[in-house]
């Protein structure tokens, strides 16, 4: 419910006293005749709020830049201009991206060249595992064996003179040291024979392991370096392709049709502005493409009757003196900053929809809203200025045959210029406006109830 206060200052009262202290009953009653009144009636009492507010569209494309780090505006349209698809809207420097190309492109060959170098290494170490498996292993292999031939052949040749050698000692046709240089033959072929078995078991069971492990370990060192230079040269590649793809960017055009304005940036907002010369960031908004079949007013409310707004709510939009119907579809639950630039009054955002219908609105017009917050039907009413709040209780004077009648009120809802009786008043009475400057009963009581309080501020109620 909202609460009414006193109009009248210590001053006014005093002097009310002092005049009624000295005017004649008759004038008394002839001011009270005078006086202006209202009846009490039934009716809808409608309760809003009414702020000023700005038009924007509810369907924003948002042309955002996407080149990374800052960039430089060279050529920026004028906000408000009507583009088709294709048209040119804005061009950032292209310079040092340009240099990037050159340094990525140099960069993205040497990297080719080195996986080319790589891929041959690979095949190479292929191509050693098998010459060794079906080459070196085999020629050293056959080789051992053809040994090995000629090491069995010795030992038997070296058995059968050594025979024969014993044969002939018998029949003392051979000596003693010649029979020991037979056996030493054999001795000797026998050891032969043995080393070249040991090598070819060497062969086949270590060194061939050995050599394929050592084969094998190149060829995955090979591959590694390759896939190592494969990725550096896609990694290249992005780069180049990702210099290429934002030096297209640096020139943006319209995707369609439409409107063309600027982003609105808020006080508190550090936000680098839309101009030639400006820099500007990666993902930040360059321009908007309103919708304008889809238009919204964006207003802000005051904290103090934010918690009686809700989505659903009715309002009146006044635009180029024309009126449309909306509804409240946001109400936001966070407050806007408050600094100078809003007075530090604290306000939160709501937005209101129009029509589709709604025709020639374009975004930045100023709208008054008017956002219904109640109807009340079939409710008595009464002229807010036909009350006073003193010591806590809400007074109405009737006017009546014998004169002004007090009376005690309650009240309930409120707009700006009626109020809800709740009870103390009936359907019919006339009720007296501006007590004060009518009513000489209330300005003495509105000056007693000033002075009473003012004592009990300054502490002379004992004295």
């Amino acid at each position: 419910m909202m609460k009414l206060t006193i109009l009248a200052t210590a001053i006014l009262a005093a002097a009310g006293i002092a005049w009624v202290s000295v005017v004649p009953n008759d004038s008394i009653d002839s001011l009270l005749d005078s006086a202006p009144t209202h009846t009490i009636s039934r009716g809808e009492l409608i309760v809003s709020v009414t702020e000023q507010g700005t038009l924007e569209s509810a369907n924003n494309t948002e042309v955002k830049c996407r080149v990374r780090g800052s960039n430089t505006i060279t050529f920026v349209i004028d906000s408000g201009t009507d583009v088709k698809a294709g048209d040119e809207l804005i061009r950032l420097e292209t310079l040092a991206i340009e240099e990037e190309i050159s340094e990525r492109t140099k960069f993205y060959h040497l990297a080719e060249s080195q996986v080319a170098r790589s891929a041959a290494d690979v095949e190479r170490a292929k191509l050693a595992i098998s010459e060794y498996e079906q080459g070196r292993f085999v020629t050293e292999l056959s080789t051992l064996q053809k040994n090995l031939a000629v090491a069995e052949s010795l030992v038997l040749n070296a058995k059968n003179r050594l025979k024969h050698s014993q044969m002939l000692a018998k029949s003392e046709y051979a000596s003693d040291l010649e029979l020991e240089e037979k056996e030493y033959a054999l001795s000797q072929a026998q050891l032969t024979l043995q080393l070249t078995e040991t090598q070819i078991d060497v062969l086949k069971n270590f060194t061939k392991q050995e050599e394929l492990v050592r084969l094998t370990g190149a060829l995955k060192a090979a591959e590694a370096t390759w896939e190592a230079d494969v990725e550096r040269a896609l990694a290249d590649k992005k780069r180049l392709e990702r210099a290429q793809e934002e030096l297209g960017l640096c020139t943006i055009v319209a995707q369609r049709d439409g409107l063309v304005i600027y982003p609105d940036g808020e006080e508190w907002e550090n936000a680098p502005k839309i101009e030639e010369g400006g820099t500007v960031n990666k993902d930040q908004t360059l321009l908007l493409m309103p919708d304008l079949t889809q238009m919204q007013v964006k207003v802000g409310i005051h904290e103090s009757i934010i918690d009686r707004l809700e989505s659903g709510m009715e309002s009146n939009i006044t635009l180029n003196r024309e009126v449309l119907s909306g509804e409240v579809t946001y109400v936001a639950e966070v407050a806007k900053p408050a600094g100078w630039w809003t007075g530090n009054v604290v306000k939160y955002d709501t937005i209101v929809s129009l029509p589709p219908t709604a025709e020639g609105l374009r975004p930045g017009m100023s709208a008054e809203v008017e956002i219904v917050l109640a109807r009340h039907q079939d409710v008595l009413t009464t002229p807010t200025s036909a009350c006073l709040e003193i010591q806590g209780e809400f007074i109405c004077w009737v006017k009546t045959r014998s004169g002004a009648e007090r009376r005690v009120v309650e009240l309930g809802d409120s707009s700006s210029m009626f109020i809800l009786v709740e009870s103390g008043l009936n359907e019919g009475e006339q009720v007296i406006l501006d007590p004060l400057a009518n009513v000489p009963g209330a300005q003495q009581e509105a000056a007693a109830s000033l002075r009473g309080s003012r004592e009990q501020e300054f502490g002379f109620e004992d004295l």
